[in-house]
């Protein structure tokens, strides 16, 4: 039976991303969907997006990181962060490439019982009235989507949906009553975290090193002994 692989934030760890694909066991009919930022921080950029690219069963959601180059390539006044900059200089040597292929991402990818987006949804609005923003950023309810104080939105939703999503990082998979984020901080030297919506299992792989420094509170979750910690495979019941 063909499987559905929902994988958390890459940020550019290709090597962890061809080790999650070894532990799941890729096979000819599965299907690939990323919650975004597959790039920025990492250091195989090009081969992360070089393999969404060419193989068909691999897609994936536009994250906040993959809009700010987005938004720079169209010309659009954006200053990008010293991580984005360094992105775009490595993908600069093929830049129509890599600049068409980010333009083409969505904000949502329907999978019928399971909706993935890269930061959140804000709940009591309906998806076709969803603000880009909000799609990239969300983080707690409130005017500004990106603070990380107050009511996670995932804590609120109610929607018919499972929302699949990643952007807040977390030791651990982040859960809500219809929510499930993905992003356990690989490129902090975290774990990179999938989720298949047919048997509602976990895979997760440790992050070979860290690549980048997290912010202070999320600094003490990623440790060196949980990047040389075994990989893990877990159930997830009740969600379907």
């Amino acid at each position: 039976m063909s499987r559905t692989i929902v994988i958390g934030d890459i940020h550019g760890c290709f090597d962890e991303l061809t080790d999650l694909l070894e532990l799941a066991g890729l096979n000819e009919d599965d299907r690939v969907v990323a919650v975004g930022d597959l790039i920025v921080k990492g250091e195989k950029n090009r081969e992360v997006l070089d393999l969404f690219i060419d193989d068909a069963r691999f897609s994936s959601v536009i994250g906040n990181h993959d809009r700010a180059l987005r938004q720079y390539w169209r010309g659009e006044p954006i200053l990008l962060t010293k991580a984005q900059e360094a992105s775009r200089a490595e993908l600069e040597c093929n830049r129509e490439r890599y600049a068409n292929y980010l333009k083409s991402l969505p904000y949502m990818i329907d999978l019928d019982s399971h909706l993935v987006v890269h930061a959140g949804v804000r709940p009591g609005v309906p998806l076709d009235s969803q603000m880009a923003v909000d799609l990239t950023e969300l983080r707690t309810m409130g005017a500004n989507p990106s603070r990380r104080k107050g009511i996670p939105w995932y804590a609120v939703y109610r929607g018919a949906k499972i929302v699949l999503f990643g952007h807040w990082p977390g030791p651990q998979p982040r859960r809500g009553q219809r929510a499930i984020g993905l992003d356990t901080g690989c490129v902090y030297g975290g774990r990179l975290t999938a989720f298949i919506i047919e048997s509602g299992q976990f895979l997760s792989v440790p992050a070979r090193r860290a690549y980048d420094s997290p912010k202070r509170k999320l600094s003490r979750h990623y440790r060196v002994k949980d990047i040389r910690s075994s990989t893990t495979l877990q159930v997830l019941n009740n969600t379907r």
